[in-house]
């Protein structure tokens, strides 16, 4: 598949199509500092996480501003396939976007339609926003969908089984495995590495492989992360920044080994 030019200034995107293994970071904590910091550590990705966090719109933008000049595009999940949230992200100049509990093809083409201008969506229009540049990009309304990515999240049994034709829809451009709720919602709780879970983890990737749509999942233990990589998955959060505070304190006390 070829992307057209404009669509380069996605680079997370651009590297979803061709294929390239991306690892990212899991944002909650709500510090502009933390992404600033992490945007330069050389990742791919950073998502930002408003459906289990105190994230709200206005702590997004903060976020933004604070990744520019890092290596990581900022993906936001947001808390819902909402229409008047995306509206309000895009705005801000949100171009990447993950969508929870997507489980069917019509969910994600509202999730599509949220992010295209009429008539192909039902996107709002407003001019002078961040994400037109205070209306200095001229074209921005017949260009912005180019550079939109918007990533599904199949965390069901039921949302894996229609995989094929929630990652067929126009505009979906990934599918993300969310395993914690996908354990949950097969009556697995706290059990994402049982071998149920692990099956289901496996069928996405094949029903991925078979659309031709890149497939991405959260781990954050290095040695099953490069296996999943391995294995054929292509953008993985490896990690999270309460995870790298809490557990990097822990062992950093535990090396000082004081009586």
């Amino acid at each position: 598949m070829t992307l057209e030019p404009s669509r380069s200034g996605n680079a997370f995107l651009q590297r979803l199509v061709s294929g390239q293994k991306q690892p990212g970071l899991w944002l909650s904590l709500d510090s502009p500092a933390a992404t600033e910091v992490l945007a330069g550590s050389g990742y791919a990705w950073l998502l930002l996480d408003m459906e289990h966090s105190c994230i709200d719109v206005s702590s997004v933008l903060h976020h933004l501003r604070a990744a520019v000049g890092g290596t990581a595009e900022v993906v936001v999940r947001v808390p819902a396939n909402e229409p008047v949230i995306f509206k309000r992200l895009l705005d801000a100049g949100v171009r990447s976007f993950m969508v929870p509990m997507v489980q069917s093809a019509d969910e994600a083409r509202a999730a599509v339609a949220a992010t295209r201008y009429p008539p192909q969506g039902i996107r709002g229009v407003a001019g002078t926003t961040r994400a037109t540049r205070y209306g200095r990009t001229a074209d921005y309304m017949q260009r912005a969908h180019l550079d939109i990515c918007i990533v599904a999240q199949l965390e069901s049994a039921e949302a894996i089984a229609d995989a094929e034709r929630i990652g067929a829809v126009n505009g979906i451009d990934a599918l993300f495995v969310g395993p914690n709720d996908l354990a949950a919602n097969i009556g697995k709780l706290g059990q994402p590495g049982c071998q149920e879970v692990q099956d289901l983890i496996d069928t996405a990737l094949m029903k991925c492989r078979k659309i031709g749509k890149a497939a991405g999942i959260l781990n954050f233990k290095p040695g099953e992360a490069r296996s999943l990589f391995e294995r054929g998955y292509s953008f993985i959060a490896v990690g999270s920044d309460a995870g790298i505070l809490a557990r990097r304190s822990e062992s950093l006390l535990e090396e000082l080994k004081l009586p």
